[in-house]
C-alpha cells in the first residue's frame, strides 16, 4: 500500500482497533489496558504504543468516547449552527477540519455527461480506519471508499464508485492521487476534492464541509443550511450519496436523537471515526 499515518500502518492499526472495538462493545463494564491487550494477543505496553499512535489518547478515555451514548452527547455539547458557519464565507477553500482543503464543483452539464471525457486514476491505500480505495482527476479527489470487511472488497467498492461516473476512462495511478490521500488522513498538506454530483448533491456536501472535526450536525440542520428545511429526506440521500468518504464527513451527521444512522461503509467505522476525531481534537 501507498499510505500510512503517523508512522504506524493504518490498515494493520485500525484492523487491531477494530478488534478492539468489537470486545469494548461486548464488555459490560470499561476494560482495563492489561485485558484488552491481552485479549488482542500483545504486551500491555506494545498495544498502548500503537493505539497512542493511531488516536492520540489512552484506551481508557477512548472507551468513554466510544459509548453508545456519546453521539448524543456530542450533538448536545458540541453542535455547530451550520448556518453560522456559512454566514462567515467558508465556502470553496479555507481551513476546513485541520487540513488546508481546496475544493472545486463539476459543472451540472459535465454531471450529466456521466463522467465522458474524464480520466479518473485510482489508486489504494492504507488510512487509519482500513484500506481505501481513491479515485481523482486532474482537479482532485473525486472518490474516496473504504473496501474492507461489509463493503465487499475492492471490486464492490470499485463498481460503486465507478458505476457514478459510468463513461470515464478509469487509469490505475496510485502516484498521481498519494499526495492527497496524504493530507486526507496525516491531517496536513493540501488535499483537493473535485466534486462530481448533482447540484443539490454538491450543495449538501458544501454544507458538511463546513462541520469541523470533532463536532456532528443533523440531517434537519443541513437541510435548513442549503435552504430546503422541508427537504430532510432528499439530504438524507445526499449525504448518503457522497462519493468521498471521510473528506466530505458524512459521518459526522446524525438524527435530531443524536442516533447514528446509517453510514455507507459501515456504522461501526463511523463510531471509530467520531471517536477519533472527538479524542484527537482534545489531545
Amino acid at each position: 500500500m501507498d499510505g500510512s499515518v503517523d508512522g504506524v500502518e493504518g490498515r494493520y492499526a485500525y484492523g487491531v482497533m477494530q478488534r478492539a472495538i468489537a470486545e469494548i462493545d461486548a464488555a459490560e463494564a470499561p476494560l482495563s489496558l492489561e485485558v484488552l491487550a491481552g485479549r488482542m494477543g500483545m504486551s500491555a505496553a506494545h498495544f498502548q504504543r500503537l493505539f497512542s499512535a493511531w488516536v492520540g489518547v489512552s484506551p481508557k478515555r477512548y472507551q468513554q468516547y466510544l459509548a453508545l451514548g456519546q453521539a448524543k452527547a456530542l450533538l448536545e455539547a458540541r453542535f455547530t449552527t451550520l448556518e453560522a458557519a456559512l454566514a462567515t464565507g467558508l465556502s470553496g477553500t479555507g481551513r476546513l477540519h485541520d487540513l488546508f482543503l481546496r475544493w472545486e464543483a463539476m459543472a451540472p452539464g459535465d454531471y450529466v455527461r456521466r463522467g465522458a471525457g474524464l480520466t479518473i486514476r485510482w489508486g489504494l491505500f492504507d488510512s487509519p480506519f482500513g484500506e481505501v480505495l481513491a479515485m481523482g482527476t486532474d482537479r482532485g479527489l473525486c472518490g474516496l471508499g473504504f473496501v474492507e470487511d461489509a463493503t465487499g472488497g475492492i471490486d464492490a467498492a470499485m463498481a460503486d464508485l465507478a458505476g457514478r461516473w459510468p463513461e470515464a476512462t478509469y487509469v490505475e495511478d496510485a502516484a498521481a492521487l498519494a499526495g492527497w490521500v496524504t493530507a486526507a488522513f496525516g491531517q496536513a498538506g493540501e488535499a483537493r476534492l473535485h466534486l462530481i454530483g448533482a447540484p443539490f448533491q454538491i450543495k449538501v456536501w458544501e454544507a458538511l464541509l463546513q462541520v469541523p472535526s470533532g463536532q456532528v450536525t443533523t440531517y434537519s440542520e443541513i437541510a435548513r443550511a442549503v435552504g430546503s428545511p422541508r427537504a430532510v429526506r432528499a439530504v438524507g440521500s445526499a449525504v448518503g450519496r457522497n462519493p468521498v468518504s471521510f473528506l466530505i464527513p458524512c459521518h459526522r451527521a446524525l438524527r435530531k436523537s443524536g442516533a447514528l444512522a446509517g453510514y455507507h461503509w459501515g456504522l461501526e467505522r463511523k463510531r471509530a471515526m467520531l471517536a477519533w476525531e472527538a479524542a484527537r481534537r482534545e489531545a
